[in-house]
């Protein structure tokens, strides 16, 4: 924790201290076989400029230029920026978030842990990228918009530490790629004895087996094609009845564990799903015992009011019910963060214009949010209030401006249980009329026109 205090001081004067030396950042890119003159944008210096860009909101590179009082030409950092090998960023990216991760995770203990054990949030969102024939290929715009109006979009599937709120992996797909078939790189950052909380999209017969194999319980809510059915004893469709009555679930009763808390078996399904191989489905067993709970939400503005969780925590002494409606309840946090991400810090709209630099700015963009949460996290430990109250927008702007001394002291946030707040916009947008087809079909008419009319 003192190494990452101390290192967050001297952001502002050096900002490649958050990274090591200078030379230490070069090394790193020479193991990577990138080679480059002896020039002023070496990588270190390039990465620093860039971190500095994404911290202070992506700001355009002339404004970069008098944020660090350094008159350069905006071409050459460009083109530094596309020299950069994608593999020794992701390195640097990686190495840095992971110490963080570990070094705050080291210091808060078992705090914010379910049972003692540590609970990862995964979701997915989207970010708009500028219009470029090679970004289009790669990510194309949604299918509803017409060719020419309207922007490419990429889908970043997440996996965020609820301890600390940092994001410990993020997954690029395309907007109408399913967030199953991309858990490969999701599933790699779990641990034996983590906990996956997620929402309705990851609950499946297929993942539940998947991470039960890797030994990871999981906290999902139930997908809304699943029926589910608390009466004690009840029958079940079964696949060899030919009749069943309309909506009675799949599913066959095992026990009753309290009031809507019961254990189930769930039947493999019959038809293989599109993200898994046939060998993996076959691996599949017959039936997989899963944990059924449901809970009443009594709280004012909630769109939702009775919530049906599936889970692998099949012991209800141990984990009690309360303790696992609780537990879903702050799933919503991986909401929360995807705002201070794309909002805060204005990652809804990317600049760069080819996909390896979409890819690079992602990676900055999660280094830096990574370095706001360990102020965060350091703020708290100074304040002695949980690191959730923490204001992310004040150590933001802690980190812009450089901090005094080297424990920063921020902002603590109201408790702010059941607030509610209904979703509705006061500043109304201007009327125009929207682009229903390409621009420069768009086009002015002549003076002669013009005065006929």
């Amino acid at each position: 924790m003192a190494i990452i205090a101390s290192a967050l001081a001297r952001i502002k004067s050096d900002l490649p201290a958050i990274l090591g030396d200078a030379a230490g950042i070069n090394e790193q890119f020479l193991e990577h076989g990138h080679v480059w003159r002896d020039r002023c944008f070496d990588p270190a210096t390039t990465v620093k400029l860039f971190i500095r860009q994404i911290l202070e909101g992506n700001v355009a590179i002339a404004a970069l230029r008098h944020l660090v009082g350094w008159d350069f030409a905006q071409s050459s950092y460009c083109e530094a920026r596309q020299r950069l090998p994608l593999a020794a960023v992701a390195g640097l990216v990686d190495r840095v978030s992971c110490d963080c991760i570990q070094s705050i995770q080291s210091c808060l203990g078992e705090t914010r842990t379910f049972f003692g054990r540590r609970v990862h949030l995964a979701d997915a969102t989207t970010a708009c990228l500028p219009d470029t024939a090679a970004l289009q290929k790669l990510w194309p715009q949604p299918a509803a918009q017409k060719p020419g109006c309207g922007f490419p979009m990429i889908k970043l599937l997440g996996l965020l530490d609820l301890a600390t709120g940092m994001i410990v992996h993020m997954t690029l797909m395309c907007l109408n790629c399913h967030e199953m078939s991309q858990l490969a790189g999701l599933h790699g950052r779990l641990c034996p004895g983590d906990v996956l909380l997620a929402d309705r999209g990851f609950c499946s017969f297929s993942h539940l087996f998947l991470l039960g194999k890797m030994q990871v319980d999981a906290v999902f809510r139930m997908h809304q094609r699943q029926i589910v059915d608390f009466t004690p004893g009840r029958a079940s469709r079964g696949k060899k009845t030919k009749r069943y009555k309309r909506g009675m679930p799949s599913s066959r009763f095992v026990s009753k564990l309290g009031k809507e808390d019961q254990l189930v078996d769930w039947i493999k399904p019959a038809n293989k799903p599109d993200w898994m191989s046939p060998e993996q489905f076959d691996t599949l067993p017959a039936t997989l015992r899963v944990r059924e709970l449901a809970y009443q939400i009594v709280e004012r503005g909630r769109r939702t009011r009775r919530v049906i969780i599936a889970t692998t925590l099949l012991d209800a002494m141990r984990y009690p019910k309360r303790e696992i409606a609780k537990l879903y309840g702050l799933r919503w946090e991986v909401e929360t963060n995807f705002r201070h991400l794309k909002q805060t810090m204005k990652m809804d709209q990317l600049r760069c214009q080819s996909p390896d630099g979409i890819v690079k700015e992602l990676m900055i963009y999660l280094l830096v949010y990574n370095l706001v949460r360990s102020v965060m996290a350091l703020a708290a430990d100074r304040q002695n209030v949980p690191i959730e109250r923490i204001s992310f927008i004040d150590a933001l702007r802690w980190l812009r401006s450089g901090g005094e001394g080297w424990t920063p002291k921020l902002i603590v946030n109201p408790v702010r249980s059941g607030r509610w707040c209904p979703r509705v916009k006061k500043r109304r947008m201007k009327e125009y009329d929207l682009m229903v087809r390409p621009r420069h079909t768009y086009k002015q008419p002549s003076a002669e026109a013009a005065v006929k009319n």
